[in-house]
């Protein structure tokens, strides 16, 4: 049986939906409970059982490759100030990360394809770093790999999304064989009029290897940008895919609405701590 071990995360967008701040501070850094959002999808994949992680990043995102550095020299004042117990709040989780830049944004899908060598004909993880997950019981990522190992081919994690939100999204049409799961027929970037259903494509993927043999092939769809959804469309003609709709709350930091709802969820839970 083929397990999944590795994920890709791609971070290098420009993050408009978040101008101007994204000018100097990468989304994917925003604080959340005294932590950048990442630290939690790094966690996320730690905790789904991936033991390596590439992150596609781009010129800009330097600070991502930093702050998942070992410090030395803020290890050694804090031993020097004996504060060991800050040690545990600046440790990273332990995954094997490579970072890759993407010299161009030319789509998720162009994004995803720069992963090829580093999958090694496995299948692999494609985490959003927009979308954090929160269950307390099984992490979104996890939820999709145990549909991986059952069924062996590839998954994408599903919401139930309102009429008008559908045309942000990719979504799929298929058919239901048990409660919250699917076994895909199509699925459709960003429609604009009528969508196949109300299941909406929300940023996590198991994918086959196979996935790149599409990609490279793929030409420009929405957006003028290689699309990630276009070439799992095409995938379905040879081969089975799944959807299963993620258990857990679901955040969108590059919402400010949803961003500002996770930080106070976050700030809540702390202050029932102390």
């Amino acid at each position: 049986m083929k397990k999944v071990r590795k994920a890709i995360i791609p971070a290098a967008g420009y993050g408009t939906r978040s101008l101007p701040i994204t000018k100097v501070i990468p989304k994917e850094l925003f604080p959340i409970g005294g932590k950048p959002a990442i630290h939690y999808i790094v966690e996320e994949a730690a905790a789904s059982g991936i033991e390596e992680v590439l992150m596609i990043v781009s010129r800009n995102k330097n600070l991502i490759v930093d702050y998942f550095d070992q410090s030395l020299e803020l290890e050694a004042f804090l031993e020097k100030e004996n504060k060991l117990h800050l040690m545990e709040e600046v440790k990273i989780p332990k995954i094997h990360i490579q970072y890759i830049r993407q010299p161009y944004a030319n789509g998720l899908g162009g994004a995803v394809n720069l992963g090829k060598q580093f999958t090694n004909n496995e299948p692999v993880a494609v985490i959003l770093p927009d979308d954090i997950f929160i269950n307390n019981q099984q992490p979104g990522l996890k939820q999709l790999i145990n549909t991986y190992e059952t069924y062996q081919q590839s998954v994408v994690a599903l919401k139930k999304m309102e009429e008008d939100q559908l045309k942000n999204y990719g979504v799929i049409k298929g058919k239901e064989i048990k409660e919250g799961l699917y076994e895909m027929t199509d699925i459709v970037e960003k429609p604009l009029y009528s969508a196949p259903s109300n299941l909406a494509v929300i940023g996590r993927y198991i994918l086959e290897p196979a996935i790149f043999s599409f990609l490279e092939k793929q030409i420009a769809g929405t957006g003028m940008e290689i699309q990630l959804t276009d070439a799992i469309k095409n995938m379905l003609e040879v081969s089975k895919c799944y959807g299963v709709e993620i258990k857990g709350d679901r955040y969108d930091i590059g919402s400010e609405k949803d961003y500002i709802k996770i930080v106070n969820n976050f700030y809540n839970s702390s202050k029932l701590k102390t």
